[in-house]
């Protein structure tokens, strides 16, 4: 048996409605990685996800590599998205029940790292249950540790792009890889993952549905998709 849970990052744009829809139709619970200017820029999509049953979580205001700004800048960036995520659970009237954090690119602040956990952990954001995770490498990084929500498998989808080398051909195929070059194998059985995809206009313009399409791949070869849970 193959679990997973889906993350999704970089809310809003314009195609996150009929993202949302097609997770209701299928009966999957996401959890949606906001940024804040973006979620502004396309508010009433930010909406339409908590409206419909989505958790949205908090992926900081302008999607900087937090290695690169200070301490007191990555806290403010956090503290911003902050603001409009309770604008946005306000306007859809939907109680904010879980606050889970993500850093942009997985950059965890570099020498900021163990200040900034610690800064999640005392403003009580929700670590996203990790207890389930098998593969050792997660534990040996100490990642069940960390507050923010990383990922066991990234679908890398965010390449589709024109005049890049990597197709949509090549993401599916690394849905079934098995070597080294990927972290978790996806299919391996017995395994249990955090996934990450992202919602982009410019990989739909790419790739209609690409999102459809990967997640049908999973279904098909046995993934089952659990809904998120927090410690």
């Amino acid at each position: 048996m193959i679990t997973a849970v889906l993350t999704i990052d970089d809310i809003a744009s314009k195609n996150t409605p009929a993202i949302v829809d097609y997770l209701r139709e299928k009966d999957i619970q996401a959890v949606m990685f906001a940024v804040a200017e973006w979620a502004e820029a396309n508010y009433e999509e930010a909406v339409y996800t908590v409206k419909n049953g989505m958790i949205l979580g908090n992926h900081s205001a302008t999607h900087p590599s937090f290695s690169q700004i200070s301490l007191e800048e990555g806290v403010r960036e956090i503290e911003r998205c902050e603001e409009t995520l309770a604008r946005i659970y306000r306007d859809a009237g939907v109680e904010r029940v879980y606050r889970p954090f993500r850093f942009p690119y997985g950059d965890k602040g570099g020498a900021n790292k163990a200040a900034l956990q610690q800064y999640l952990k005392e403003q009580g954001f929700s670590k996203l249950r990790d207890t389930q995770i098998p593969y050792p490498w997660w534990k040996q990084t100490g990642l069940d540790k960390d507050i923010d929500t990383l990922w066991t498998y990234d679908f890398e989808e965010y390449r589709i792009r024109q005049g890049s080398d990597f197709t949509a051909e090549d993401a599916m195929r690394k849905i079934h890889r098995t070597d080294a070059g990927v972290s978790a194998p996806l299919l391996a059985d017995g395994g249990s993952h955090i996934l990450l995809l992202h919602a982009h206009d410019e990989t739909d313009a790419m790739f209609p549905g690409y999102y459809k399409a990967f997640i049908e791949e999973l279904l098909e070869n046995g993934v089952t998709f659990t809904r998120p849970s927090f410690l």
